[in-house]
């Protein structure tokens, strides 16, 4: 499968990864590690995939995208501003007082937000709620969902899973960040999610792994995830934490900190230059 958007999605996924790192720099905190690791996915489902209209934003048809890893808020705002729910000059608001762009993604605050995310699990069980209501109300849009490997071990996750495999909720497509790292170190020794796929499939799911950053998987993946009938689809995407940023990559200090000037100005040299 070849997309002739490819190279254009390579410098979207660039230009995300930039404001991620700008917007968290300035605001001097913020989750670095694992709003990089999922831009190439973000970027791929807002700029070619999902069904949608910033200037009708509460259209009944549209796709959904749900963020459940919310601390990744960046990743979701920095796509949002460029798709032009609000203008990209907001991104530097990151954090502040009365910003309507605060840590975690708020519905009421942020124009293109669909759910309110950041405790762990329940962004999943919202976008499998919101499925079931798609499906309720004979909608044909899709919605999709990423979650976190660390997040995997809340047991809302399973509870979600259960459920949604139960239901058969074909129009519902979740991405595993699997970069095997949460705050407090590797996922594999806190508490090992592994074997991760043999327990989608025991909870009925279609499970495709990927290459989280190769965009021609990215795109067979979903294909698959649209022509499945039966069961929600679970894409599990390898990724690298920090990816495009050669010292923040499988670093675990920058799960939750911000760069300082020096490291912004490296940052952004690497990225522009990646």
């Amino acid at each position: 499968m070849k997309n002739k958007n490819y190279e254009f999605l390579k410098e979207t996924a660039k230009n995300i990864r930039i404001h991620i790192v700008k917007m968290i720099s300035s605001a001097g905190s913020g989750h670095p590690g694992g709003s990089l690791s999922i831009a190439d996915i973000v970027a791929f489902l807002f700029f070619d995939e999902m069904n949608f209209d910033p200037k009708n934003p509460n259209d009944p048809e549209r796709d959904r995208f749900i963020l459940s890893k919310g601390h990744a808020a960046p990743v979701l705002y920095a796509a949002l501003a460029m798709k032009g729910f609000f203008p990209e000059s907001d991104l530097a608001s990151l954090r502040s007082v009365n910003s309507h762009l605060q840590g975690h993604p708020h519905r009421l605050d942020t124009p293109g937000v669909e759910a309110s995310t950041g405790s762990l699990g329940q962004g999943f069980s919202m976008a499998s709620g919101m499925a079931i209501g798609n499906r309720l109300s004979g909608s044909g849009s899709n919605v999709y969902t990423i979650i976190g490997d660390g997040e995997s071990q809340e047991g809302q996750i399973w509870e979600t899973a259960m459920a949604a495999g139960f239901r058969g909720l074909s129009n519902l497509c979740a991405f595993l960040d699997y970069n095997n790292q949460q705050i407090d170190g590797y996922v594999s020794e806190i508490k090992d999610i592994f074997p991760v796929r043999e327990k989608w499939e025991a909870f009925n799911w279609n499970v495709i792994e990927i290459d989280g950053h190769d965009f021609e998987q990215i795109e067979k993946a979903v294909s698959d995830f649209k022509n499945e009938k039966n069961k929600p689809t679970m894409i599990i995407a390898k990724t690298t934490k920090g990816k495009g940023v050669s010292f923040m990559e499988n670093n675990l200090a920058f799960h939750g900190s911000a760069p300082n000037a020096e490291e912004l100005e490296t940052a952004i040299k690497e990225l522009k230059n990646g």
